[in-house]
Protein backbone atom coordinates (compact mmCIF):
# COMPACT_ATOMS: atom_id res chain seq x y z
CA UNK A 1 0.00 0.00 0.00
CA UNK A 2 2.68 2.53 0.98
CA UNK A 3 4.67 1.06 -2.43
CA UNK A 4 1.40 1.98 -4.44
CA UNK A 5 1.14 5.37 -2.44
CA UNK A 6 4.95 6.05 -3.11
CA UNK A 7 4.20 5.48 -6.86
CA UNK A 8 1.17 7.81 -7.00
CA UNK A 9 3.38 10.56 -5.18
CA UNK A 10 6.36 10.21 -7.66
CA UNK A 11 3.65 10.46 -10.88
CA UNK A 12 1.82 13.43 -9.19
CA UNK A 13 5.34 14.94 -8.90
CA UNK A 14 6.34 14.42 -12.25
CA UNK A 15 3.30 15.93 -13.26
CA UNK A 16 3.44 18.64 -11.44
CA UNK A 17 6.99 19.29 -12.63
CA UNK A 18 6.52 19.63 -16.11
CA UNK A 19 3.07 21.35 -15.88
CA UNK A 20 5.60 23.80 -13.54
CA UNK A 21 7.94 23.68 -16.64
CA UNK A 22 5.53 24.51 -18.63
CA UNK A 23 4.54 27.33 -17.09
CA UNK A 24 7.93 28.98 -16.09
CA UNK A 25 8.84 28.46 -19.73
CA UNK A 26 8.99 32.77 -21.84
CA UNK A 27 6.81 33.20 -25.05
CA UNK A 28 8.52 34.09 -27.47
CA UNK A 29 6.66 37.16 -29.17
CA UNK A 30 5.95 37.20 -32.63
CA UNK A 31 7.48 40.22 -34.40
CA UNK A 32 5.14 43.37 -35.68
CA UNK A 33 4.42 43.63 -39.00
CA UNK A 34 6.55 45.44 -40.26
CA UNK A 35 5.31 49.28 -40.49
CA UNK A 36 3.85 50.16 -44.25
CA UNK A 37 4.03 53.82 -44.95
CA UNK A 38 0.45 54.92 -45.08
CA UNK A 39 -0.63 54.96 -48.54
CA UNK A 40 -1.41 58.65 -49.73
CA UNK A 41 -4.46 59.58 -51.37
CA UNK A 42 -3.25 60.56 -55.82
CA UNK A 43 -3.58 64.16 -55.97
CA UNK A 44 -6.66 65.64 -58.09
CA UNK A 45 -5.61 65.94 -61.71
CA UNK A 46 -5.01 69.11 -62.38
CA UNK A 47 -6.40 70.67 -65.50
CA UNK A 48 -3.84 72.33 -67.42
CA UNK A 49 -2.39 75.97 -67.68
CA UNK A 50 -4.48 78.24 -69.95
CA UNK A 51 -3.27 79.49 -72.78
CA UNK A 52 -1.38 82.51 -72.93
CA UNK A 53 -3.84 85.77 -73.06
CA UNK A 54 -3.28 86.66 -76.81
CA UNK A 55 -1.68 89.90 -76.66
CA UNK A 56 -3.09 92.64 -78.96
CA UNK A 57 -2.15 95.96 -79.76
CA UNK A 58 -3.38 98.93 -81.17
CA UNK A 59 -1.97 101.92 -83.31
CA UNK A 60 -3.03 104.97 -84.35
CA UNK A 61 -1.61 106.98 -86.78
CA UNK A 62 -2.53 109.91 -89.21
CA UNK A 63 -0.28 108.90 -91.75
CA UNK A 64 -1.56 106.87 -94.50
CA UNK A 65 -0.03 104.58 -97.05
CA UNK A 66 -0.23 105.34 -100.48
CA UNK A 67 1.83 102.77 -102.32
CA UNK A 68 2.36 99.74 -100.91
CA UNK A 69 5.10 98.79 -103.41
CA UNK A 70 8.73 98.55 -102.74
CA UNK A 71 9.59 99.46 -105.85
CA UNK A 72 7.83 102.92 -106.24
CA UNK A 73 6.98 103.62 -102.18
CA UNK A 74 8.49 106.83 -101.04
CA UNK A 75 7.06 108.22 -98.17
CA UNK A 76 7.24 107.72 -94.56
CA UNK A 77 4.11 105.48 -93.78
CA UNK A 78 5.03 103.08 -96.52
CA UNK A 79 8.78 102.01 -95.41
CA UNK A 80 7.18 102.07 -91.88
CA UNK A 81 4.63 99.24 -93.23
CA UNK A 82 7.25 97.35 -95.23
CA UNK A 83 9.63 97.44 -92.24
CA UNK A 84 7.21 95.53 -90.32
CA UNK A 85 7.12 92.66 -93.08
CA UNK A 86 9.90 92.20 -95.12
CA UNK A 87 13.40 92.05 -94.54
CA UNK A 88 16.40 92.89 -96.18
CA UNK A 89 19.68 91.56 -96.87
CA UNK A 90 20.78 93.64 -93.93
CA UNK A 91 18.85 95.64 -91.36
CA UNK A 92 19.22 98.96 -89.79
CA UNK A 93 19.10 97.98 -85.68
CA UNK A 94 16.05 99.99 -84.03
CA UNK A 95 16.63 102.17 -81.63
CA UNK A 96 19.77 103.16 -82.97
CA UNK A 97 21.04 106.54 -85.04
CA UNK A 98 21.38 103.76 -88.45
CA UNK A 99 23.77 100.67 -86.96
CA UNK A 100 23.22 97.41 -88.70
CA UNK A 101 22.88 93.81 -88.26
CA UNK A 102 22.80 90.76 -90.87
CA UNK A 103 19.17 90.33 -92.11
CA UNK A 104 18.72 87.49 -94.49
CA UNK A 105 22.09 87.51 -95.53
CA UNK A 106 24.32 84.99 -93.49
CA UNK A 107 27.39 87.00 -93.25
CA UNK A 108 28.58 90.82 -93.87
CA UNK A 109 29.40 91.05 -97.48
CA UNK A 110 33.15 90.50 -99.12
CA UNK A 111 33.94 93.72 -100.69
CA UNK A 112 36.48 93.70 -103.76
CA UNK A 113 39.94 95.84 -103.46
CA UNK A 114 38.04 98.63 -106.04
CA UNK A 115 34.71 99.13 -103.94
CA UNK A 116 32.85 97.79 -106.84
CA UNK A 117 31.33 94.17 -106.05
CA UNK A 118 30.08 93.05 -102.97
CA UNK A 119 29.26 89.60 -102.63
CA UNK A 120 26.69 88.05 -100.49
CA UNK A 121 26.27 84.69 -98.60
CA UNK A 122 22.47 84.11 -97.69
CA UNK A 123 20.50 81.83 -95.05
CA UNK A 124 19.93 78.85 -95.81
CA UNK A 125 16.50 76.88 -94.42
CA UNK A 126 14.66 80.00 -94.54
CA UNK A 127 11.21 80.48 -96.71
CA UNK A 128 8.65 83.17 -97.47
CA UNK A 129 5.35 82.95 -94.98
CA UNK A 130 3.30 80.90 -98.31
CA UNK A 131 6.26 77.91 -98.45
CA UNK A 132 8.25 79.52 -101.22
CA UNK A 133 12.34 79.14 -100.82
CA UNK A 134 14.45 81.83 -99.92
CA UNK A 135 17.49 81.76 -102.24
CA UNK A 136 19.36 83.61 -105.10
CA UNK A 137 17.21 83.57 -107.44
CA UNK A 138 14.63 85.11 -104.65
CA UNK A 139 17.09 88.03 -104.26
CA UNK A 140 17.83 88.22 -108.10
CA UNK A 141 13.93 88.76 -108.97
CA UNK A 142 13.28 92.02 -106.45
CA UNK A 143 16.63 93.43 -107.36
CA UNK A 144 15.67 93.33 -110.82
CA UNK A 145 12.19 94.14 -110.51
CA UNK A 146 13.13 97.49 -108.91
CA UNK A 147 14.78 98.76 -111.78
CA UNK A 148 13.85 97.03 -114.59
CA UNK A 149 9.91 98.46 -113.69
CA UNK A 150 11.58 102.06 -113.29
CA UNK A 151 13.06 101.70 -117.05
CA UNK A 152 9.21 101.10 -118.16
CA UNK A 153 7.50 102.94 -115.46
CA UNK A 154 9.67 105.70 -113.59
CA UNK A 155 9.32 104.97 -110.22
CA UNK A 156 9.78 107.15 -107.47
CA UNK A 157 12.16 105.40 -105.32
CA UNK A 158 13.98 103.12 -108.31
CA UNK A 159 17.02 105.51 -108.15
CA UNK A 160 17.76 104.08 -104.62
CA UNK A 161 19.49 100.94 -106.29
CA UNK A 162 20.10 101.87 -109.91
CA UNK A 163 21.75 104.94 -109.43
CA UNK A 164 24.03 102.41 -107.67
CA UNK A 165 23.81 98.69 -108.95
CA UNK A 166 24.81 98.14 -112.70
CA UNK A 167 24.36 94.63 -111.95
CA UNK A 168 23.04 91.53 -109.76
CA UNK A 169 24.13 88.15 -110.49
CA UNK A 170 23.55 84.75 -109.12
CA UNK A 171 27.52 83.09 -107.52
CA UNK A 172 25.11 79.73 -106.29
CA UNK A 173 22.32 79.33 -105.04
CA UNK A 174 22.81 81.30 -101.62
CA UNK A 175 25.79 83.38 -102.99
CA UNK A 176 25.00 87.07 -104.89
CA UNK A 177 27.03 89.57 -106.14
CA UNK A 178 26.07 93.12 -106.60
CA UNK A 179 28.35 94.93 -109.23
CA UNK A 180 28.14 98.96 -108.27
CA UNK A 181 28.18 101.60 -110.87
CA UNK A 182 31.19 103.33 -108.74
CA UNK A 183 32.83 102.23 -105.55
CA UNK A 184 30.41 104.34 -102.42
CA UNK A 185 31.33 103.78 -98.73
CA UNK A 186 27.94 104.08 -97.52
CA UNK A 187 26.44 100.91 -99.92
CA UNK A 188 25.96 98.67 -96.94
CA UNK A 189 23.22 101.46 -95.41
CA UNK A 190 21.72 101.17 -99.29
CA UNK A 191 21.10 97.55 -99.04
CA UNK A 192 19.14 98.58 -95.64
CA UNK A 193 16.87 100.47 -97.27
CA UNK A 194 13.68 99.95 -98.06
CA UNK A 195 13.73 99.43 -102.10
CA UNK A 196 16.18 96.60 -101.31
CA UNK A 197 13.78 94.52 -99.49
CA UNK A 198 13.30 91.04 -100.64
CA UNK A 199 10.06 90.26 -101.65
CA UNK A 200 8.26 86.60 -102.35
CA UNK A 201 8.61 85.95 -106.02
CA UNK A 202 5.44 83.82 -105.69
CA UNK A 203 3.28 86.76 -105.23
CA UNK A 204 4.75 89.66 -106.93
CA UNK A 205 4.27 90.64 -110.89
CA UNK A 206 6.68 92.54 -113.28
CA UNK A 207 4.76 94.50 -115.48
CA UNK A 208 2.88 97.09 -113.08
CA UNK A 209 3.21 98.74 -109.35
CA UNK A 210 0.96 97.10 -107.41
CA UNK A 211 -0.31 99.50 -104.91
CA UNK A 212 -1.75 97.17 -102.47
CA UNK A 213 0.12 94.04 -102.46
CA UNK A 214 0.72 93.65 -98.54
CA UNK A 215 2.11 89.98 -99.43
CA UNK A 216 5.41 91.43 -98.54
CA UNK A 217 8.65 89.20 -97.98
CA UNK A 218 10.04 88.07 -94.88
CA UNK A 219 9.38 89.48 -91.59
CA UNK A 220 8.33 89.43 -87.93
CA UNK A 221 4.98 90.28 -89.53
CA UNK A 222 2.20 89.03 -92.04
CA UNK A 223 -0.43 91.50 -92.85
CA UNK A 224 -4.15 89.79 -92.99
CA UNK A 225 -6.19 92.62 -93.75
CA UNK A 226 -5.74 95.77 -95.27
CA UNK A 227 -8.68 98.22 -95.90
CA UNK A 228 -6.88 101.36 -97.43
CA UNK A 229 -7.10 104.98 -95.60
CA UNK A 230 -9.03 103.15 -92.44
CA UNK A 231 -7.10 99.52 -90.76
CA UNK A 232 -4.39 97.05 -90.99
CA UNK A 233 -3.94 94.48 -89.29
CA UNK A 234 -0.81 92.54 -88.76
CA UNK A 235 -0.25 89.06 -87.08
CA UNK A 236 3.29 87.13 -85.79
CA UNK A 237 4.82 84.87 -88.53
CA UNK A 238 5.38 81.99 -86.82
CA UNK A 239 8.12 80.82 -89.47
CA UNK A 240 10.06 83.84 -89.29
CA UNK A 241 13.52 83.05 -88.75
CA UNK A 242 14.73 85.53 -86.16
CA UNK A 243 13.29 87.03 -82.87
CA UNK A 244 9.21 86.74 -82.80
CA UNK A 245 7.73 89.98 -82.52
CA UNK A 246 6.12 90.43 -78.97
CA UNK A 247 2.52 90.60 -79.84
CA UNK A 248 0.37 88.24 -81.56
CA UNK A 249 -1.54 90.92 -83.24
CA UNK A 250 -1.03 94.36 -83.69
CA UNK A 251 -4.05 96.56 -85.58
CA UNK A 252 -3.38 99.95 -87.15
CA UNK A 253 -5.91 102.24 -87.53
CA UNK A 254 -5.55 105.28 -89.70
CA UNK A 255 -7.01 108.79 -88.51
CA UNK A 256 -8.59 111.54 -90.63
CA UNK A 257 -7.17 114.02 -88.13
CA UNK A 258 -4.80 114.04 -85.12
CA UNK A 259 -7.21 115.60 -82.74
CA UNK A 260 -9.58 112.12 -83.13
CA UNK A 261 -6.46 110.43 -82.76
CA UNK A 262 -5.34 111.65 -79.24
CA UNK A 263 -9.26 111.55 -78.32
CA UNK A 264 -9.01 107.78 -79.17
CA UNK A 265 -6.41 107.04 -77.21
CA UNK A 266 -8.13 108.86 -74.29
CA UNK A 267 -10.74 106.60 -74.53
CA UNK A 268 -8.75 103.23 -74.21
CA UNK A 269 -9.88 102.52 -78.17
CA UNK A 270 -6.36 102.53 -79.23
CA UNK A 271 -2.87 101.89 -76.94
CA UNK A 272 -0.43 103.99 -78.87
CA UNK A 273 -0.82 107.53 -81.18
CA UNK A 274 1.96 108.03 -83.03
CA UNK A 275 2.69 110.72 -86.04
CA UNK A 276 1.14 113.08 -86.19
CA UNK A 277 -0.13 114.26 -82.58
CA UNK A 278 -0.39 118.55 -82.11
CA UNK A 279 1.05 120.34 -79.37
CA UNK A 280 -2.15 120.96 -77.60
CA UNK A 281 -2.99 117.04 -77.34
CA UNK A 282 0.80 116.13 -75.84
CA UNK A 283 0.22 118.81 -73.54
CA UNK A 284 -3.17 117.32 -72.50
CA UNK A 285 -1.59 114.03 -72.73
CA UNK A 286 1.45 114.61 -70.81
CA UNK A 287 -0.82 115.55 -67.83
CA UNK A 288 -2.85 112.07 -67.92
CA UNK A 289 -1.38 109.65 -65.34
CA UNK A 290 -1.88 106.75 -67.49
CA UNK A 291 -0.54 107.95 -70.37
CA UNK A 292 3.16 108.21 -71.36
CA UNK A 293 4.14 110.54 -73.66
CA UNK A 294 8.06 110.47 -75.06
CA UNK A 295 10.62 112.34 -77.09
CA UNK A 296 12.98 111.06 -79.70
CA UNK A 297 15.83 112.51 -82.28
CA UNK A 298 14.18 113.20 -85.63
CA UNK A 299 16.01 113.13 -89.06
CA UNK A 300 13.46 115.12 -90.80
CA UNK A 301 14.16 118.07 -92.27
CA UNK A 302 12.25 121.16 -94.08
CA UNK A 303 13.19 123.57 -96.36
CA UNK A 304 12.41 125.75 -98.86
CA UNK A 305 12.46 125.05 -102.51
CA UNK A 306 13.50 127.19 -105.59
CA UNK A 307 12.75 126.65 -109.21
CA UNK A 308 16.47 127.28 -110.18
CA UNK A 309 15.61 127.84 -114.32
CA UNK A 310 12.85 130.51 -113.65
CA UNK A 311 13.74 134.20 -113.10
CA UNK A 312 14.68 135.84 -111.16
CA UNK A 313 15.45 132.65 -109.21
CA UNK A 314 18.41 131.87 -111.37
CA UNK A 315 19.99 134.70 -109.41
CA UNK A 316 21.80 133.08 -106.94
CA UNK A 317 21.64 136.34 -104.93
CA UNK A 318 18.18 136.25 -104.83
CA UNK A 319 18.05 132.66 -103.29
CA UNK A 320 20.73 133.67 -100.89
CA UNK A 321 18.33 136.68 -99.80
CA UNK A 322 15.36 135.04 -98.89
CA UNK A 323 17.37 132.28 -96.83
CA UNK A 324 19.20 135.70 -95.12
CA UNK A 325 15.17 136.75 -93.76
CA UNK A 326 14.14 133.67 -92.02
CA UNK A 327 14.31 133.70 -88.51
CA UNK A 328 14.25 129.56 -87.73
CA UNK A 329 13.29 130.16 -84.03
CA UNK A 330 10.61 132.16 -84.44
CA UNK A 331 9.68 128.97 -87.18
CA UNK A 332 10.07 126.50 -84.96
CA UNK A 333 8.82 128.04 -81.47
CA UNK A 334 5.70 129.71 -82.82
CA UNK A 335 5.13 128.09 -86.14
CA UNK A 336 5.62 124.33 -85.66
CA UNK A 337 4.62 124.80 -81.49
CA UNK A 338 7.68 123.66 -80.05
CA UNK A 339 7.36 120.07 -82.11
CA UNK A 340 10.52 121.29 -84.02
CA UNK A 341 13.84 122.82 -83.68
CA UNK A 342 15.82 125.28 -85.83
CA UNK A 343 17.93 124.27 -88.53
CA UNK A 344 20.89 126.21 -89.88
CA UNK A 345 23.00 123.55 -92.27
CA UNK A 346 20.93 120.79 -94.80
CA UNK A 347 23.18 118.47 -92.92
CA UNK A 348 21.38 118.01 -89.23
CA UNK A 349 23.87 117.66 -86.52
CA UNK A 350 25.80 114.58 -85.66
CA UNK A 351 26.22 114.42 -89.03
CA UNK A 352 29.46 113.95 -90.89
CA UNK A 353 31.05 117.42 -91.62
CA UNK A 354 28.02 119.27 -90.14
CA UNK A 355 28.31 122.93 -89.43
CA UNK A 356 25.75 125.95 -88.93
CA UNK A 357 26.41 128.52 -91.30
CA UNK A 358 23.09 130.39 -91.89
CA UNK A 359 22.85 132.85 -89.34
CA UNK A 360 20.89 132.36 -86.07
CA UNK A 361 19.09 135.56 -86.54
CA UNK A 362 18.03 137.35 -89.55
CA UNK A 363 19.85 139.66 -91.36
CA UNK A 364 17.40 142.19 -93.39
CA UNK A 365 20.26 144.36 -94.30
CA UNK A 366 22.60 141.53 -96.08
CA UNK A 367 19.09 140.70 -97.56
CA UNK A 368 18.20 143.60 -98.95
CA UNK A 369 21.65 144.64 -100.07
CA UNK A 370 21.75 141.36 -102.11
CA UNK A 371 18.15 142.02 -103.74
CA UNK A 372 19.30 145.92 -105.00
CA UNK A 373 22.03 144.17 -106.55
CA UNK A 374 19.37 141.75 -108.53
CA UNK A 375 17.10 144.83 -109.46
CA UNK A 376 14.47 144.85 -106.41
CA UNK A 377 14.12 147.70 -103.89
CA UNK A 378 10.82 149.15 -102.34
CA UNK A 379 10.18 150.92 -105.68
CA UNK A 380 9.98 147.78 -107.62
CA UNK A 381 9.49 145.23 -105.33
CA UNK A 382 9.94 141.34 -105.87
CA UNK A 383 6.62 139.92 -106.25
CA UNK A 384 6.50 135.85 -105.64
CA UNK A 385 4.41 133.18 -105.06
CA UNK A 386 4.95 130.95 -102.12
CA UNK A 387 3.10 127.80 -101.95
CA UNK A 388 2.61 124.75 -99.85
CA UNK A 389 0.38 121.78 -98.98
CA UNK A 390 -2.51 122.23 -96.69
CA UNK A 391 -2.90 117.92 -96.10
CA UNK A 392 0.81 116.38 -95.75
CA UNK A 393 2.57 118.02 -93.21
CA UNK A 394 0.24 118.46 -90.59
CA UNK A 395 -1.74 121.15 -89.14
CA UNK A 396 0.56 123.44 -88.30
CA UNK A 397 2.06 123.90 -91.64
CA UNK A 398 -0.71 127.33 -92.09
CA UNK A 399 1.02 128.51 -89.57
CA UNK A 400 4.80 127.95 -90.70
CA UNK A 401 4.14 129.45 -94.41
CA UNK A 402 2.24 132.80 -92.96
CA UNK A 403 5.12 133.27 -90.66
CA UNK A 404 7.71 132.98 -93.95
CA UNK A 405 6.08 134.98 -95.99
CA UNK A 406 5.73 137.69 -93.04
CA UNK A 407 9.90 137.37 -92.58
CA UNK A 408 10.01 137.75 -96.70
CA UNK A 409 8.64 141.16 -96.49
CA UNK A 410 9.88 142.11 -93.42
CA UNK A 411 12.57 143.31 -95.86
CA UNK A 412 9.88 145.60 -97.50
CA UNK A 413 11.65 144.34 -101.08
CA UNK A 414 9.60 141.51 -101.24
CA UNK A 415 5.84 141.07 -101.61
CA UNK A 416 4.71 137.21 -101.41
CA UNK A 417 0.80 135.72 -102.68
CA UNK A 418 0.39 132.38 -100.75
CA UNK A 419 -0.65 129.27 -103.03
CA UNK A 420 -1.47 125.93 -101.95
CA UNK A 421 -2.46 122.42 -103.26
CA UNK A 422 -3.46 119.11 -102.40
CA UNK A 423 -0.05 116.83 -101.96
CA UNK A 424 -1.31 114.95 -105.06
CA UNK A 425 -1.28 118.01 -107.19
CA UNK A 426 1.32 120.01 -105.37
CA UNK A 427 3.75 116.77 -106.44
CA UNK A 428 2.77 117.21 -110.28
CA UNK A 429 2.97 120.70 -110.09
CA UNK A 430 6.77 120.61 -108.44
CA UNK A 431 7.49 117.89 -110.95
CA UNK A 432 6.53 119.84 -113.81
CA UNK A 433 9.01 123.08 -112.34
CA UNK A 434 6.03 124.92 -112.53
CA UNK A 435 6.02 126.37 -108.55
CA UNK A 436 9.07 129.20 -108.13
CA UNK A 437 9.59 128.65 -104.30
CA UNK A 438 7.88 125.97 -102.51
CA UNK A 439 8.06 123.75 -99.14
CA UNK A 440 8.92 120.37 -99.07
CA UNK A 441 10.30 118.27 -96.00
CA UNK A 442 13.03 115.40 -96.51
CA UNK A 443 13.25 111.55 -94.09
CA UNK A 444 16.59 110.72 -95.55
CA UNK A 445 16.66 107.26 -96.71
CA UNK A 446 19.91 106.50 -95.15
CA UNK A 447 21.73 107.98 -92.18
CA UNK A 448 24.97 109.35 -94.48
CA UNK A 449 25.37 113.08 -94.91
CA UNK A 450 25.19 111.90 -99.12
CA UNK A 451 21.70 111.68 -98.39
CA UNK A 452 21.30 115.28 -97.14
CA UNK A 453 23.11 116.68 -100.14
CA UNK A 454 23.16 114.77 -103.37
CA UNK A 455 19.53 114.86 -103.64
CA UNK A 456 19.13 118.37 -103.25
CA UNK A 457 22.72 120.17 -105.10
CA UNK A 458 23.79 117.32 -107.72
CA UNK A 459 22.65 118.18 -111.12
CA UNK A 460 22.29 114.68 -111.81
CA UNK A 461 19.28 114.72 -108.89
CA UNK A 462 17.89 117.92 -108.19
CA UNK A 463 15.24 117.38 -111.10
CA UNK A 464 13.56 114.98 -108.46
CA UNK A 465 12.60 118.00 -105.89
CA UNK A 466 11.88 120.15 -109.19
CA UNK A 467 14.92 122.77 -108.49
CA UNK A 468 16.86 121.38 -111.55
CA UNK A 469 19.77 123.26 -109.86
CA UNK A 470 22.81 122.85 -111.40
CA UNK A 471 26.58 123.46 -110.33
CA UNK A 472 29.23 121.34 -111.59
CA UNK A 473 31.52 122.90 -108.60
CA UNK A 474 28.95 121.48 -106.48
CA UNK A 475 28.71 118.64 -108.46
CA UNK A 476 32.72 117.78 -108.34
CA UNK A 477 32.77 118.49 -104.30
CA UNK A 478 29.79 115.99 -103.95
CA UNK A 479 30.67 113.33 -106.00
CA UNK A 480 34.70 113.22 -104.37
CA UNK A 481 32.25 113.24 -100.67
CA UNK A 482 30.36 109.88 -101.85
CA UNK A 483 33.16 107.83 -103.51
CA UNK A 484 35.59 108.59 -100.57
CA UNK A 485 36.38 106.21 -98.21
CA UNK A 486 38.08 108.43 -95.58
CA UNK A 487 35.99 109.81 -93.04
CA UNK A 488 38.26 112.96 -92.56
CA UNK A 489 38.66 114.12 -95.70
CA UNK A 490 34.96 112.75 -96.59
CA UNK A 491 34.01 115.60 -93.58
CA UNK A 492 36.34 118.33 -95.15
CA UNK A 493 34.80 118.22 -98.46
CA UNK A 494 31.05 117.93 -96.78
CA UNK A 495 32.34 121.37 -94.83
CA UNK A 496 33.30 123.06 -98.32
CA UNK A 497 29.96 121.96 -99.64
CA UNK A 498 27.64 123.37 -96.79
CA UNK A 499 29.92 126.67 -97.15
CA UNK A 500 29.09 126.54 -100.86
CA UNK A 501 25.34 126.01 -100.10
CA UNK A 502 24.97 129.51 -98.29
CA UNK A 503 26.11 131.33 -101.29
CA UNK A 504 24.55 129.77 -103.97
CA UNK A 505 21.70 128.61 -101.60
CA UNK A 506 19.89 125.82 -104.13
CA UNK A 507 17.20 124.88 -100.71
CA UNK A 508 16.97 126.80 -97.65
CA UNK A 509 16.92 124.51 -94.66
CA UNK A 510 14.74 126.11 -91.51
CA UNK A 511 13.54 123.83 -88.83
CA UNK A 512 14.61 119.70 -88.07
CA UNK A 513 12.11 117.37 -86.60
CA UNK A 514 11.44 115.42 -83.23
CA UNK A 515 9.74 112.63 -82.70
CA UNK A 516 6.69 112.21 -80.23
CA UNK A 517 4.81 109.15 -79.22
CA UNK A 518 2.03 109.06 -76.92
CA UNK A 519 0.75 105.47 -75.27
CA UNK A 520 -1.14 103.85 -72.53
CA UNK A 521 1.03 102.68 -69.49
CA UNK A 522 1.55 99.22 -69.46
CA UNK A 523 2.51 99.36 -72.86
CA UNK A 524 5.76 98.13 -73.61
CA UNK A 525 8.51 98.02 -76.11
CA UNK A 526 7.88 101.55 -77.98
CA UNK A 527 11.43 102.50 -79.59
CA UNK A 528 12.10 105.67 -80.94
CA UNK A 529 15.18 106.10 -83.41
CA UNK A 530 16.00 108.57 -86.30
CA UNK A 531 14.89 105.97 -88.72
CA UNK A 532 11.40 107.63 -88.07
CA UNK A 533 9.23 104.18 -88.41
CA UNK A 534 7.76 102.64 -85.39
CA UNK A 535 8.83 98.88 -84.86
CA UNK A 536 5.67 97.47 -83.82
CA UNK A 537 7.48 93.83 -83.73
CA UNK A 538 8.91 95.02 -80.12
CA UNK A 539 5.60 96.36 -78.40
CA UNK A 540 4.10 94.50 -76.29
CA UNK A 541 1.70 95.18 -73.20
Amino acid sequence: MKRLNLFHVLGLLVIASMALAACGQTATPEAPPPEVAPTEAPPPTEAPPPPPEEITIIIGTTDKPAVLDPADAYGFPEWEFYHQIADGLINNIPGTSGELELGLAADWPTVSADGLEYTFKLREDVSFPDGTPFDADAVLFAINRVIDMETTLSGEVAFLVSAYVDRIEKVDDYTVKFYLKAAVGFFPQLVATNPYKILNPSTWGLTEYEADNTTGGIGPFVVTSWKRDEEAIFERNETYYGTSAVADKVIVRYYADAAAMALALENGEIDVAWKTLLPADLDRLRANPDMVVELGPGTEIRYVCYQSQTKPFTDARVRKALGLTLDRAQIADVGFQGTKVPLYSMIPPGFLGYKALYPENPDLDAARALLAEAGFNEAKPLVMDLWWSPDHYGDTEADVVALIKDQYEATGVVQVNLQSAEWTTYKQYRNAGSMPVYLLGWYPDYLDSDNYTWPFAHSSATSGIGTYYNNPVMDDLLERAQVGTDSAARAALYEEVQEMWVEENPTTPFAQGALYVAYRTGITGVTLDPLMQLHYFLIGK
